[in-house]
């Protein structure tokens, strides 16, 4: 059902030494119209690997299921250019997150487009806790993540979302066109393989921005690292509910949490 994730192109190369031609990968991506109970929720842009993981990550970070055993079925089918996910759940499920429809598609570099209020787009974030990794760790991970980028290998272009354990060994990796639709397929991931967020962290290869805080908050990692530093937003929200953040930097690794924020723990 799905297609090749990283298809063939050709392509003319040009390097100082002159031109030749080539062949390069680049990354696919395909719309997947999720829809709860036969009715139109949302059209994501994604690159078609791991589509199951990423419709039940999708669902439980969107706040439409609270855990897998609510999604009483998923059906997945290949429709014309892209794909199908129906969800089916209890009707008091759908009529509870009517309001966090997308008006428009949600395109792969935005986590939140189309969400249709400003309390969608922002909803208030659960508290999280549990015990930071060392700096140790954080090294480790960064270290071993660009071997552990299969897809990225071939097209140069997708990300990936990691969860490491308290040591910074990788346990599971996705990737993805779209840095939160591979955070959405490592949580549905996570979630399949009942890995508790609290007992590691997650890795990002981009940047952390406001959504990527949001769904990190929803499986309860203390901490959330990335390749690239963090909007203002994105601190100022993980502050409030005690999500440690942490990037890379020239001169080492930056942490950033309440202290360093500045920001009231209440």
């Amino acid at each position: 059902m799905t297609q090749p994730v990283s298809p063939p192109v050709h392509g003319r190369l040009v390097t100082p030494a002159g031109e030749r031609d080539t062949v390069w990968h680049v990354p696919e991506e395909a719309p997947v119209a999720i829809l709860l109970n036969g009715q139109s929720f949302a059209v994501m842009m994604v690159t078609p690997a791991d589509l199951e993981d990423f419709v039940r990550g999708f669902a439980l970070t969107e706040g439409i299921v609270d855990n897998l055993s609510q999604i009483r079925d998923l059906v997945l089918e290949a429709a014309a250019d892209g794909f199908v996910a129906n969800l089916k759940l209890d009707p008091e499920r759908v009529a509870a997150v009517d309001g966090r429809r997308r008006s428009i598609p949600g395109r792969s570099g935005c986590g939140i487009c189309g969400a249709q209020t400003i309390g969608a787009a922002l909803p208030r974030l659960p508290r999280v806790s549990g015990r930071r990794p060392g700096s140790d760790a954080l090294r480790a991970a960064f270290a071993a993540l660009p071997a552990a980028q299969a897809m990225n290998a071939q097209n140069h272009s997708t990300h990936a979302a990691a969860f490491c354990d308290g040591a910074g060994s990788i346990l599971l990796l996705r990737e993805d066109i779209g840095r939160h639709n591979a955070l959405d397929k490592l949580i549905g991931a996570m979630a399949r393989a009942g890995l508790n967020g609290v007992d590691g962290f997650i890795l990002l290869s981009s940047r952390i921005s406001i959504e990527l805080v949001q769904k990190a908050a929803v499986m309860g990692v203390p901490l959330l690292a990335a390749v690239s530093g963090p909007s203002a937003l994105a601190l100022r929200q993980a502050a409030k509910i005690g999500l440690m953040l942490a990037c890379r930097d020239r001169d080492g690794i930056m942490i950033f949490d309440q202290t360093t924020m500045g920001v009231d723990a209440a």
